[in-house]
Formats: C-alpha cells, structure tokens, sequence
C-alpha cells in the first residue's frame, strides 16, 4: 500500500493524534483497548489513595478507570499531542481540576515534581518514545521510592510478522522486546521487573522504582 494513502495517513494518528481524524482515532482507541486496560491494570496492587501518573494519557480512559481503582486519590495524565490533552480532559470533565489533571508534556520531561507518584502507567505509548533511557529516568524521578511502573503493549514482540508491517507504516513506531524494555528499566533504577504475556501476544511489565 502506498505511503501517502488515506488509510496510512489514518494510522499516523496513533502516533500523534491531530484535528478531525485525531478525534475519531482516540474515540476509538478509547473503546477498542478497553480489554488490554483492564487486562494491565489488574497488575497493579491498587491502593485507594494513590497519585498515578498516566503517561501518553491519549483519550483519557485508562485515566477514568485510575479514578476507580483510587477513590481517594487522584489521576494525572501527560500527552504530547494537544489534541488527546483535550479530548482526555473532555472524557474526564466531572473530575478534572479536582481529582484528574492533563497537561501536555513529553515522556523525556515530563512535567511533574519529583517523587510525587505512587505509580505511573503508560499504555501503547512507548513504541514512540524518541529516547527510552531519558523517558525511564524522568519516570523514575517522578515516582516515590518502591512506587510502580507498569508498562502495556498491545504489540509485544518486534518479530512477530503482524506488527512488523505497521512499524513500516506508522512513521517513528518501534516495537521493543521485553528483553530491551527490562535493560532500559534496570539502568534506569528500576528492580523487581515482572513481565505478563497474554495469550493474544500483548506484554505487560510491572516494575519498581529502587528504594
């Protein structure tokens, strides 16, 4: 298929979601990863009043969802795109300014304090990380000692043949194993790294940050 055709043009929107058709991709994101949502999130040992930090928020489920799993706690969510920002906001309008907050901001800086979060999360996101080691090292500072990372790709494998193809079609896309995935995390001050493997093919890591 050729580089310039619609649906490629389509598909760069996972990337950096943008204008009517960046809309109608985090609607869709929204709904079609649901399953992989709950399925990471159930790896976390959730405590009601924890800060969590989701990193490229995208449309702002996985933000709702940190909201029930803590109820008295709070929801930050970081995207580079101006456009999931607002549509993040906009899916979680009845908490933002009270228990959720979005901002736009980069994996490599986020935009965060130090040491604030007892967790932070990043679903389908680190496929476009331009710099890995500097994106783990800004996660482990905004963490707190032993606080959790827990990192979900629906694309698990850079050798399977059925991702392959889109990282030829969605510019700047990589697929890390979870081999590379677990050396970033240990370089970064990151230990106890336990990696989930669905059935389907996607990874799930769930590491903590070093004491």
């Amino acid at each position: 298929m050729a580089r310039d055709s619609f649906f490629n043009r389509l598909l760069q929107h996972t990337r950096f979601p943008d204008g009517f058709w960046g809309r109608f991709m985090l609607r869709g994101m929204n709904r079609g990863h649901a399953p992989l949502h709950r399925w990471g999130l159930s790896f976390l040992p959730w405590r009601p009043d924890w800060h969590v930090l989701d990193v490229g928020c995208g449309g702002g489920a996985v933000l709702k969802r940190i909201l029930e799993h803590c109820p008295e706690g709070m929801a930050f969510g970081v995207d580079l795109s101006p456009e999931s920002v607002a549509f993040a906001r906009r899916c979680n309008r009845r908490e933002l300014g009270l228990r959720c907050f979005v901002e736009e901001g980069s994996a490599e800086h986020l935009p965060c304090g130090s040491a604030c979060f007892d967790a932070v999360t990043a679903f389908e996101t680190v496929y476009f990380w331009k710099d890995l080691p500097q994106a783990f090292a800004e996660v482990a500072r905004v963490l707190r000692p032993g606080g959790y990372f827990l990192v979900v790709c629906e694309a698990g494998d850079p050798d399977d043949p059925r991702w392959k193809k889109w990282t030829r079609r969605i510019d700047e896309m990589t697929i890390h194993s979870d081999e590379t995935l677990m050396r970033h995390l240990s370089e970064a001050g990151f230990g106890d790294t336990v990696v989930h493997r669905h059935p389907q093919g996607p990874v799930c890591l769930v590491a903590r940050r070093n004491r």
